[in-house]
């Protein structure tokens, strides 16, 4: 049976991703495929007293409707929170969201008419991409160094389009790359903003989990015209199961943003919301960060030490300074989503780089995540992934 689906439909496809993690479920295979935290230090006993602690106290209050702008407790931590990124935020400029992600479509929402220009990095985060594209966008891709995205080569793209409606950047320990930004470009970025009238997403998930030096100031931190949205989440430093972001905007932007959540989904969940108010409330959720930065630090220099010990020459790979994932680039003669199904072969799953980049891809290019893999599984999924690179290349 044929329906008569939006024409938007067209270009929405399945997340790479997602089809890909249905293989980990098979027996054997060692995934660097997902972008997920590590489970076993998910604070369960922890958040099962907080959890006793809210149904026990205010278990009505829990389970019943709540205001779209969010549990105010917690908006009012969040906002205690953006001052470590240099961020001074009042209550109303805080939006509670279901994940970060729903941020990424709110945003599309309400700036993106069909044909209207975006600009990203690139490459840039997936599950970001297919926001968009459902809004029918063009999308203008911008490279990108160690140092993050080459502003003369923004400044260039924001010269020569109008209509441009917002940059997306994800500054931290980017998705997929594992880059960050130098403080002078994500000044320059703001000034560019300033200089041709168009809004920032600012993309931070990953910001707190560095594992050198100290946190960095946010981009949103340099705004001095509220042009900047902040999207954060509770996802990689405390549970993603959970589903619970944050928006931090400007008031008049954040007002659009509200209206489309009461359309979305009316408020996200109340009882999550006051269980993470009061898991904060409790225990130290610093000390709890510190914990992941150390078993993640652990984890990246183990995968970065086995690459440099068995993958073959001619292949670069990404040092990241922190979050999740390391960027690999292999020669150019090499399709990564053919070498995709030779890594299967041996029991290594991972998510090709081509589905990374909005417009052209680049498929010699793939992603590697360490936080969801032990030192076992790195050492063993790295050697026979560079068994696979290596037959690949003689090939």
């Amino acid at each position: 049976m044929k329906f008569n689906y939006a024409g938007r439909m067209d270009n929405i496809k399945a997340s790479e991703i997602r089809e890909l993690l249905k293989l980990t479920q098979v027996p054997g295979i060692i995934s660097f495929a997902g972008g997920m935290p590590a489970p076993e230090l998910f604070p369960v006993d922890a958040f099962k007293e907080a959890s006793k602690d809210v149904l026990a106290e205010k278990g009505s209050m829990a389970m019943q409707y709540g205001p779209t702008e969010g549990y105010e407790p917690l908006k009012q931590k969040i906002a205690e929170r953006m001052k470590k990124v240099g961020v001074e935020a009042d209550l109303d400029q805080v939006l509670i969201t279901s994940g970060s992600q729903q941020g990424l479509d709110f945003a599309a929402k309400v700036f993106i008419d069909p044909g209207d220009i975006i600009i990203c990095e690139s490459p840039t985060y997936l599950g970001a991409i297919n926001a968009f594209k459902a809004y029918e966008p063009q999308i203008i891709e911008i490279e990108t160094d160690d140092h993050g995205m080459i502003m003369e080569d923004l400044e260039k793209a924001l010269d020569n389009n109008e209509n441009v409606k917002f940059i997306y950047v994800i500054p931290d320990f980017q998705n997929p790359s594992g880059r960050s930004w130098s403080v002078d470009r994500r000044k320059k970025l703001v000034e560019l903003a300033h200089k041709y009238n168009t809004v920032v997403v600012e993309d931070n998930p990953y910001g707190e989990l560095f594992f050198e030096g100290e946190i960095q100031p946010s981009i949103k931190h340099y705004d001095t015209e509220g042009r900047v949205i902040f999207l954060g989440t509770f996802s990689k430093i405390l549970s993603p199961g959970l589903r619970l972001g944050w928006t931090v905007a400007d008031k008049e932007i954040l007002s659009h943003f509200i209206m489309v959540k009461q359309g979305a989904d009316l408020q996200s969940s109340t009882i999550s919301q006051m269980q993470i108010d009061r898991f904060l409330e409790i225990y130290d959720i610093e000390e709890h960060i510190e914990r992941i930065r150390t078993l993640y630090r652990k984890r990246r220099d183990l995968m970065i030490q086995t690459m440099e010990e068995k993958f073959p020459k001619g292949v670069e790979y990404t040092y990241p300074k922190g979050g999740l994932f390391t960027w690999v680039i292999l020669p150019e003669y090499i399709n990564a989503r053919d070498l995709a199904v030779k890594a299967l072969e041996k029991g290594v799953a991972f998510v090709p780089g081509g589905s990374f980049y909005p417009n052209k891809s680049k498929e010699n290019t793939f992603r590697l995540n360490y936080s969801n893999a032990n030192e076992d599984m790195i050492i063993d999924g790295i050697t026979r992934l560079a068994g696979a690179i290596g037959e690949m290349m003689k090939e």
